[in-house]
């Protein structure tokens, strides 16, 4: 049994090095390598693909076909039930960053995106007419600011999420930047091979 005390004797490359050790002992298969879970993800992705291939033509005509001014119904339910969906996503994000939960980045996301929303759906809506100026004054101080906070603060729990993780990996430094962080495993390549010989190699001199 390794004491308190022997492991504060050890350098940080050391500790590192033990920590990747035990979490071996322990580790679980990438769960994308289940064959199941690949053949999800192939058909997820065959699927998103086919919306995208579908949606290019379908822009095309809408832009082609649909009439410049457009007299709709129930104009005051639709806008009153965004602001209601917008309402209970500000509140589902704060409860969740209160909490301290994950669902605080789901949050975050999904709230900056209705501000975007319906700061493009203000403006436009609005266009020549005498409230388009009052709809970019609301976008520009309040909507689209408010929208970025969301969005640098989702970046930011991922990030130290992301962090966290690595440094409980036994991993040292910085961990990598997001766009290369892995689902599941953080990086491509394996980082939980046991490596007891690091322990014995001999320490550099002080």
């Amino acid at each position: 049994m390794i004491t308190p005390e022997e492991l504060s004797r050890l350098e940080p490359r050391e500790r590192a090095a033990l920590l990747r050790a035990l979490i071996a002992l322990h580790h679980r298969p990438d769960p994308l390598a289940d064959p199941r879970l690949r053949m999800r993800r192939r058909r997820g992705l065959t699927f998103l693909l086919t919306c995208c291939v579908f949606l290019i033509p379908w822009i095309v005509f809408l832009a082609l076909t649909l009439p410049v001014r457009y007299t709709a119904g129930q104009w005051q339910a639709a806008w009153t039930g965004f602001d209601i969906a917008l309402l209970l996503a500000l509140a589902a994000t704060a409860w969740a960053i209160w909490q301290k939960r994950q669902l605080a980045i789901v949050g975050a996301i999904v709230t900056g995106t209705l501000l975007l929303c319906d700061a493009w759906f203000d403006i436009m809506l609005s266009w020549g007419g005498p409230d388009f100026w009052t709809a970019v004054l609301t976008a520009a101080l309040g909507e689209l600011p408010l929208a970025m906070l969301l969005f640098l603060a989702a970046r930011t729990f991922v990030h130290h999420t992301v962090q966290v993780a690595w440094t409980r990996l036994g991993m040292e430094g910085p961990a990598p930047p997001f766009r290369r962080v892995r689902l599941f495993t953080l990086l491509d390549e394996p980082v939980l091979e046991l490596r007891i010989d690091d322990l014995d190699s001999p320490r550099p001199p002080s």
